[in-house]
């Protein structure tokens, strides 16, 4: 009888070309992302004069460095120069780009699973940490460096340690006004921002066959935040719907095929993962960070906490928050809803939601950026923008946009001494703009602060039906 695998050993072992020794394998991938950061790689490929082993295999996008904030953009008014190079070389080496004004323009992690181009079984890289958030199709998505993009784009292989198994597993029932994106903030808080480094992360359990796919998303898309370089779940029926008929998707018998195949994806009875933790998520509430990493957070209603931890202390120095305070009713400045977290068409129907018939508060400044185009036109289409404008979040372009600061040449960065109610995914010192303070929060309470001017549970907002 054959050993009993994780999930990640299965995906891992179909793409192993070689064992290297030493827990070193080299594997094929299936799928290499570029985003316009990342679209250096291209020139060093050409520098050493290799060709690019397969361009159908390589997906490239602006996302990064592409103004957000603005009227719909001329692509031949971009003058960023990460930009100009991806186009520049995807032209060249033969690469499909999701260039401005693309149907499905935006985020690459959010782009790739649009289009159906990321598929369950699959290995995936990009220059990129947050590329983990694909494996919630049920794929071994990491992030890469320039020198492995270059290796991988001239062998179309990567070199990669084996790493250790780590399994989640979520009970109970998700409590109303509760979103996957506060179950995540909760998990990292229980176990820490280096919980599960050195492992591939498993998320399992009653809760996630309940969760639907964009909310998946949203777990494996912080994954990285605990320490693991993979976040990954098993894929299922509700899996199969969400890529069924996406324009990259498998069709006719190749779809009967690769479905059949989807569905041996799952740890084994009996497999050893080398960490587990379960976590009942029956009684928890809205999350929100208060320090200067993901893994410090609190619940709505809880006190900042007391801590003579030195990172701790630091946190809260820079913040300028007091330890035994109440977070909630903290005065904030701004509000960000998107990034590669939450940015897709359920983030932005359950904000609109809680928008409706409100308004921001003053001195608040507020912005909602789908993470792409295609989410963007289905949002219009439903009537989501007007309500944003009219409650008075500015409604952006596709793009990354404030989630790093990245388009600071366009101004999408706060100001010093900002504080900030993000739905991304880091809180780091100057993350999004030097010296501001970033609270990381779902969609629901990034509305519900935006409408009162302060850290808000939106359970208290009256006629919210959450």
């Amino acid at each position: 009888m054959s050993k009993p695998l994780t999930l990640f050993e299965k995906i891992w072992n179909e793409h192993v070309v070689a064992d290297l020794g030493d827990g070193f394998s080299l594997l094929f991938i299936d799928r290499h992302n570029v985003n316009d950061m990342g679209a250096r790689a291209f020139i060093t490929l050409e520098k050493m004069n290799l060709p690019l082993r397969h361009p159908e295999l390589n997906l490239a996008a602006a996302d990064h460095m592409v103004a957000t904030l603005c009227g719909p953009l001329d692509p031949s008014s971009v003058t960023s120069p990460y930009v100009l190079t991806a186009r520049k070389y995807a032209e060249k080496f033969g690469v499909r780009l999701l260039d401005i004004g693309n149907d499905y323009h935006g985020i690459l992690h959010v782009s790739a699973a649009e289009l159906g181009f990321a598929l369950p079984g699959t290995t995936i890289v990009c220059g990129d940490s947050h590329t983990c958030t694909l494996g919630a199709l049920g794929a071994v998505a990491w992030g890469i460096g320039q020198s492995e993009a270059v290796h991988v784009m001239a062998t179309q292989t990567s070199v990669q340690r084996k790493p250790k198994n780590m399994r989640v597993t979520l009970t109970g029932t998700v409590p109303a006004g509760v979103t996957p994106k506060d179950v995540m903030l909760y998990i990292i808080g229980q176990m820490g921002v280096a919980g599960a480094t050195g492992h591939a992360l498993e998320f399992a359990g009653p809760v996630i066959e309940a969760m639907p796919m964009e909310g998946r998303f949203t777990l494996c898309n912080m994954a990285v935040e605990t320490g693991a370089r993979f976040g990954l779940m098993a894929p299922d029926d509700t899996t199969a719907e969400y890529v069924n008929g996406r324009p990259d998707a498998p069709t006719g018998a190749d779809w009967d095929a690769a479905v059949a195949y989807w569905q041996t994806l799952r740890s084994d009875d009996g497999a050893a993962f080398d960490q587990e933790l379960t976590l009942d998520v029956s009684n928890i509430e809205p999350q929100v960070t208060w320090g200067i990493n993901p893994g410090q957070v609190v619940g709505i209603g809880d006190a900042i906490p007391e801590s003579n931890a030195e990172v701790d202390r630091r946190a809260l120095d820079y913040t300028k928050l007091e330890e035994g305070a109440a977070i909630k009713g903290t005065p904030i400045d701004m509000v960000f809803i998107g990034s590669c977290t939450n940015s897709r068409i359920s983030d932005l129907r359950a904000a609109a939601a809680a928008a409706k018939g409100r308004k921001v508060a003053d001195g608040v400044t507020a912005w909602v950026v789908p993470g792409c185009q295609s989410i963007k036109q289905q949002a219009e289409a439903e009537g989501l923008d007007k309500t944003f404008i009219e409650a008075g979040f500015m409604w952006g372009q596709p793009g990354c946009s404030m989630c790093g600061g990245s388009g600071n040449e366009h101004t999408e960065i706060g100001k010093p001494g900002t504080r900030i109610v993000s739905t991304t995914n880091r809180n780091f010192v100057g993350r999004q703009g030097v010296g501001t303070y970033t609270h990381l929060v779902s969609p629901l309470t990034a509305v519900a602060s935006a409408t009162t001017g302060r850290i808000a549970d939106v359970r208290d907002l009256e006629g919210a039906d959450v």
